[in-house]
């Protein structure tokens, strides 16, 4: 049987250097960071777990243009919380929809209670050339990946009909219908 893994996963598209300071660092601390790292945010820690997240914008909107001295503005002070977190073993499209929702560009990345990475909108855009190219070779072959699991979903090599449970019987991607036609 033809299978094709049209999923990505937020494991595929996460970045797994997360940059984390804890709330008592200084904004200058995170700006520091940011910039040594060449990221868009710092996720913010309290006891190892994220408590926040400050992002470029974080800075200047709620440090510079406040006036605010950002050797002594904490990360606490200027964080937003709390984190928006996601599995990685989610769908990345389940991550976009999460962030659309939630009107957020970030997501941290928690497997069994540990960070473990992040994924951005930009992340998950980086994808849409390699799901371009599996739905195209879908389409191409008219099979997709049933949402059932493990069956095919597409168009019957037989009658032409939409399946959501394509079996491959003698080369020939068939419906259930045309299956139980075939049986003696």
């Amino acid at each position: 049987m033809v299978g094709i893994r049209a999923r990505v996963l937020v494991a595929d598209v996460m970045t797994r250097d997360l940059v984390t300071l804890s709330e008592t660092s200084t904004a200058k601390e995170v700006a520091i960071a940011m910039s040594g790292k060449s990221v868009g945010s710092v996720v913010i820690t309290k006891e190892g777990h994220p408590s926040g997240i400050i992002t470029e914008k974080d800075i200047v909107e709620r440090v510079i243009a406040r006036g605010r001295d950002p050797e002594r503005t904490l990360a606490r002070d200027i964080m937003s919380s709390p984190v928006s977190v996601i599995d990685p073993r989610a769908d990345a499209m389940e991550a976009a929809r999460k962030m659309a929702k939630l009107g957020i560009r970030r997501l941290v990345v928690v497997d069994k209670g540990k960070m473990v990475g992040i994924v951005t909108s930009r992340d998950i855009l980086s994808t849409a050339p390699e799901l371009m190219e599996v739905l195209a070779d879908a389409a191409k072959n008219r099979i997709m990946p049933s949402k059932r699991g493990e069956s095919l979903a597409g168009f019957c090599d037989n009658c032409e009909e939409w399946s959501e449970s394509l079996e491959e019987v003698n080369g020939h991607f068939l419906c259930e219908v045309c299956r139980n036609d075939m049986e003696p």
